[in-house]
């Protein structure tokens, strides 16, 4: 049997705190999702959650120790993503108030499935996750890739349904927004979070281990 009952539910439970838990992707799906609707952020969802789970493969495949090898590729790639999250959480901050009802699908600042695949590659939070999950729940031994297969599938499955619920919530909150005051506060909130989850996990993967 790939997963034990022994591992499996501890597996499960570290994938949908990771996943439900908030992050710049949740972020991203919340703010779409009120400003848009939840249809929109469909391809959010979808993006992030294959990608993150892809990660999760490769570095079960080795891409994490040939990545280590590289001492200056990890801080450009953390860098990288906190300068993008960074700027998506100053646009986010500063959007003006819309009219839900006549934005269009359209939009320029609307992310996609490919912005949202590509935001776990440089999001330190996704890649905490990865080395995770391939650390404490994959084995050894010949049915290693198989295994982190069946991790990296279970992760999808498990990120799916989480990030919808971010989605929903969005939806929600949506409803409750009717001012024009009302939704500055909303996009400003939302900024604010993004920022502050980029950073807190920026600065976590840099603190020392004891």
């Amino acid at each position: 049997m790939l997963l034990s009952l022994n591992t499996l539910l501890p597996f499960l439970c570290f994938a949908f705190v990771a996943s439900i838990t908030p992050g710049p992707t949740n972020i991203l799906v919340l703010s779409h999702s009120a400003r848009y609707g939840f249809k929109a952020v469909l391809p959010i969802i979808f993006g992030a959650s294959i990608s993150a789970a892809s990660m999760v493969l490769l570095v079960g495949c080795g891409f994490g120790e040939s990545l280590n090898q590289y001492a200056l590729l990890p801080a450009v790639m953390k860098g990288l993503g906190v300068i993008g999250l960074s700027y998506l959480a100053w646009q986010i901050f500063h959007s003006p108030p819309h009219s839900f009802n006549q934005l269009s699908l359209d939009s320029p600042r609307r992310a996609g499935f490919w912005a949202a695949a590509c935001l776990q590659w440089i999001n330190p939070k996704t890649w905490m996750m990865a080395m995770a999950v391939v650390g404490v729940f994959s084995t050894t031994g010949e049915d290693h890739l198989l295994h982190v297969m069946c991790l990296s599938l279970g992760f999808l499955l498990v990120a799916l349904p989480c990030l919808g619920v971010w989605g929903g919530l969005g939806v929600g909150s949506a409803r409750l927004i009717g001012s024009d005051r009302a939704q500055i506060n909303f996009n400003r909130f939302m900024g604010f979070l993004l920022l502050a989850s980029t950073w807190a996990g920026a600065l976590i993967t840099e603190a020392p281990s004891t």
